[in-house]
């Protein structure tokens, strides 16, 4: 589980990064920064769902 968490962060990370390489190339008006922005969030949403869904089910152990 750990290391599906860290590769989810790098594709985080990645999108996060395309993103900012859109607004730079495209000045801000292409639609590609916008995909890479909702791509980033969806992975996000995504990985808090597992997270949370692990934990519940016991898969993961965490101290509160």
């Amino acid at each position: 589980m750990r290391y599906l968490v860290i590769v989810v962060l790098l594709f985080i990370i990645a999108s996060l990064g395309s993103a900012l390489f859109f607004l730079f190339r495209d000045s801000g008006n292409s639609s590609r920064m916008m995909r890479a922005l909702a791509l980033r969030v969806g992975l996000s949403i995504a990985l808090f769902v597992a997270l949370t869904l692990s934990y519940r089910f016991g898969l993961i152990e965490g101290k509160l």
